[in-house]
């Protein structure tokens, strides 16, 4: 089985039909026109302008905003001297777009220093650089953007500015809030995280190439470092600009300061979480820009709410969702019952379909299409739906007396402790994000459970079908002020095979609910993460901790047994919580207001 769309009857012209019926038409130049664009402050920036060769005199543009090397440099052997933004310009240029792509302030071959993961001063960048888009001789005026992961969010940060050329954006992978989707999903921080993607901007800011082997998308030893611009014939440029990098921010020190969302910075008071997160600028995104939002279902901590609330978030008429059975940057195919771990997806006739329609203003049949599509895993079918969520039906089942899912429970207490040296492994849906070659997700999945507390169900009569976020509606009481809960779904196959579905974690001290603001609404339990918000545990006491899992779309087949399974900690991803005490936790069952799993529950049609 595989994530191909062509034969799904989810579309009326599916991806891949529209991609075949798109051929290029245009040759692509040997080489791009690369220069310095200098900012408002002077400071350099180095970008690639790409243009189909026997193209119209006028074209619109499409911008790649990146911190991972516009282009390289190359040493002997040939390679892809464009990793990252190749794939864009393959695609886009032939078929008639301009392709800019940009190394940010402080990054590749451009001047100055990065003072965050993303930040104001880059917005304001990207503002500039579409001023020198649509004054170019061959630009019509309108700007597009998309790429993945950071490159994704930078999309919202150019829409943000409100310039009137952009009329589109496709964010791949996208966080909307960096604290919640990213770093500090359910309020505990992401360790290694910060500490390897600190390794690979290391290893590219200051151009470490001997960092940058580690790194499985670098680590052609062709690379050398980042392209110089047209005008900097002997490299005395990129080099003065890869030293003022040695200015950068480091990511451990940096991320660390935001242990509250929107908690400003102690030197900056106009400065916090929300100033690296699209979020904090939805309110300036033209209604007019299309927004299209992808994402996959093992997409790291949290990319696929980001993709979900951005598409609730913005009151923008066009816009579009697209969940697929993809990791981070859809690199991966991650169903287990793929055919191969690449994705067949036409994901590239997505994108083109896309532009086509908002940025050359083809007729491509799009406002026939849902907006919504999304793979079910099990399943393995693409479904189309008018809207998100895209089931109102749920299935509650309640902890239970010796560790059962049931319709009912009966009153009961039971007790595990926090195990500060257990985890879930090297093959999870975080390794990704540092830029890891993660290829097979959880398959040894069964063993890392087998540590957790288990409630499992009774065998399923038919099969059925979760398509959004498992909600889970616990009473907790622990030894100490504050615990994290960490809770896994699973599918109990009737020959004992246990599936990894999805997780969620919840900090007990970030317990309190809110109601959703305007400008990042959310189809799941919503918290500040806020300072002000923040409650500890009184010790023994119960309290009531709701918070959803990761979205999915999974079928479980008839037969099977839904597994919920319960941790205090993942030492190979999370911090610990509290710090050097772990706690005694306790799960309390039935009564009144009894410990539940509630899942957004379809029969297969």
């Amino acid at each position: 089985m595989s994530d191909d769309d062509r034969d799904s009857d989810a579309w009326r012209v599916t991806p891949g039909g529209y991609l075949q019926s798109r051929p290029p038409v245009h040759t692509l130049p040997p080489r791009p026109r690369s220069l310095y664009v200098a900012m408002h402050d002077g400071c350099q920036l180095a970008l690639d302008v790409y243009l189909p060769q026997a193209a119209p005199a006028r074209l619109p543009a499409i911008l790649i905003l990146t911190p991972y090397y516009r282009r390289f440099a190359l040493r002997g052997a040939a390679a892809e001297p464009s990793p990252n933004a190749g794939k864009w310009r393959d695609l886009f240029v032939p078929r008639g777009y301009a392709l800019v792509v940009v190394d940010v302030r402080g990054t590749g071959a451009s001047f100055g220093t990065r003072d965050a993961f993303r930040s104001p001063r880059e917005r304001e960048d990207f503002r500039e650089i579409a001023d020198w888009v649509v004054a170019q001789p061959w630009s019509d005026g309108r700007i597009g953007a998309t790429g993945i992961s950071y490159v994704g969010a930078a999309c919202d940060f150019l829409a943000s500015t409100g310039h009137p050329a952009v009329r589109a954006i496709a964010p791949i992978s996208a966080v909307w809030d960096t604290y919640a989707d990213h770093y500090f999903p359910g309020g505990v921080l992401l360790h290694r995280l910060a500490e390897n993607y600190d390794r690979l901007m290391v290893a590219l800011d200051h151009d470490r190439r001997d960092l940058l082997a580690d790194f499985a998308y670098f680590r052609d030893p062709a690379y050398a470092g980042p392209q110089p611009v047209d005008e900097d014939a002997d490299g005395s440029l990129c080099r003065a600009a890869v030293q003022q990098h040695r200015g950068n921010f480091r990511m451990p020190d940096f991320i660390t300061e935001f242990r509250f969302r929107e908690d400003p910075l102690p030197y900056d008071a106009a400065f916090s979480s929300a100033s690296v997160s699209p979020y904090r600028y939805a309110a300036t995104i033209p209604r007019d820009v299309a927004v299209l939002s992808a994402s996959g279902w093992m997409d790291g901590a949290g990319y696929c709410n980001g993709a979900i609330a951005r598409y609730l978030s913005l009151p923008n008429p066009h816009r579009h969702l697209l969940l697929g059975p993809w990791d981070h940057g859809a690199r991966v195919n991650v169903s287990p019952w793929r055919a191969d771990p690449a994705p067949r997806f036409a994901l590239a006739g997505a994108l083109l379909r896309f532009f086509d329609h908002y940025l050359m203003q083809r007729e491509t049949g799009l406002e026939r299409e849902s907006p919504v599509h999304y793979f079910c895993m099990h399943a393995e079918r693409w479904r189309e739906a008018a809207g998100w969520p895209v089931t109102d039906g749920t299935q509650r089942l309640l902890l239970d007396a010796a560790g059962a899912l049931s319709p009912q429970a009966a009153p009961g207490e039971d007790h595990f402790s926090a195990d500060f040296s257990g985890g879930t492994g090297g093959n999870t849906r975080y390794e990704r994000l540092a830029a890891e070659d993660t290829r097979d997700y959880y398959a040894d999945w069964s063993q890392h459970a087998a540590g957790m507390l288990p409630y499992v169900s009774a065998p399923l009569p038919t099969d059925a079908e979760m398509a959004g976020h498992a909600v889970l509606d616990v009473r907790l009481s622990a030894s100490e002020p504050d615990a994290a809960l960490h809770a896994y779904l699973s599918e109990e196959e009737a020959d004992g095979t246990l599936r990894y579905v999805t997780e969620g974690v919840l900090r007990a001290l970030h317990r309190r609910e809110a109601a959703a603001p305007q400008h990042y609404r959310a189809a799941w339990p919503f918290r500040t993460f806020a300072r002000a918000d923040a409650a500890p545990l009184v010790p023994g006491e119960p309290a009531r901790l709701r918070f959803a899992l990761l979205p999915t779309a999974w079928t479980f087949r008839a037969g099977s047994r839904i597994r919920l399974s319960f941790a205090g900690a993942d030492a190979d991803h999370f911090a610990q919580v509290p710090h050097g005490r772990p706690p005694r936790l306790t799960l309390h069952r039935g009564g009144e207001n009894p410990s539940a799993l509630h899942l957004p529950w379809r029969s297969p049609a």
